[in-house]
């Protein structure tokens, strides 16, 4: 028996280059987009002197962005799309996902809460909190390393008391595809280590997740994220990427 194929489709080189036209043209309103958005955070000092305007401007460059260009669903779950996540990225912007006087189809709203994790908005302008430990970010750069072989995800800044590093374990949401669920289980100040906090903290309310935060947008050089305290971040590839 003989199976009978579909004549092969032969693209012209006309539609061939019209498609590769768009999606140059797309790839250039992307990076168009994301150079107006790291100079409307420059000089903000990770966001802590970012005013009322400069934070609902910021808040609808990041929406395009996110709207344009969403993620892929499997982003954290195949091996080959997480590269992109993988290795250093520096936090620029620290700021509330929603203010008052943005239009509501601007804001993001969190869709499905995770068991165990609070979703009360703690207002970080220009901060970070890994676990529940707030360090001001308005005048060191936070590093964020998301190793993919040991699938942890380690924060790290200086501080006038040393370098202070909060890490654990991450894994995909069940809830929620481009969510990561951190349990935070190491954390140091300087020399000191004060990891025993999240033991402790474990064992009362029975998990070590400690929070979890959605990549809304991501390419080559911007990451944009959610956090489940209601904060915005912004980071990049390049350190000084933003003044």
């Amino acid at each position: 028996m003989f199976s009978r194929h579909a004549p092969l489709a032969i693209v012209s080189p006309h539609h061939l280059l019209a498609s590769l036209s768009r999606f140059a043209g797309k790839s250039n309103n992307l990076a168009n987009q994301e150079a107006a958005l790291l100079q409307q955070i420059s000089g903000t000092q990770n966001g802590k002197n970012a005013d009322i305007e400069t934070q609902a401007r910021v808040l609808s460059l990041v929406r395009k962005l996110e709207t344009s260009s969403q993620p892929s669903p499997s982003l954290l779950s195949d091996p080959n799309e997480a590269k992109i996540l993988g290795g250093d990225w520096f936090l620029q912007y620290t700021a509330p996902s929603d203010i008052d006087n943005v239009d509501a189809d601007e804001k993001w709203t969190v869709t499905t809460d995770e068991a165990l994790i609070t979703t009360s908005k703690a207002g970080l302008q220009g901060a970070v909190s890994g676990g529940g430990i707030p360090v001001d970010a308005s005048n060191n750069v936070a590093k964020q390393t998301f190793d993919l072989e040991t699938q942890r995800v380690t924060n790290e800044i200086k501080t006038g008391l040393g370098l202070v590093i909060v890490g654990g374990p991450f894994r995909q949401s069940p809830n929620v595809p481009l969510r990561a669920i951190v349990g935070f289980d190491t954390a140091k100040v300087g020399p000191l280590d004060i990891s025993f906090l999240f033991d402790i903290r474990a064992k009362i309310k029975g998990s070590y997740d400690s929070g979890w935060v959605e990549t809304t947008y991501v390419s080559d050089s911007v990451r944009i994220g959610r956090g489940n305290k209601g904060s915005l971040f912004i980071l990049t590839r390049d350190r000084d990427a933003v003044n």
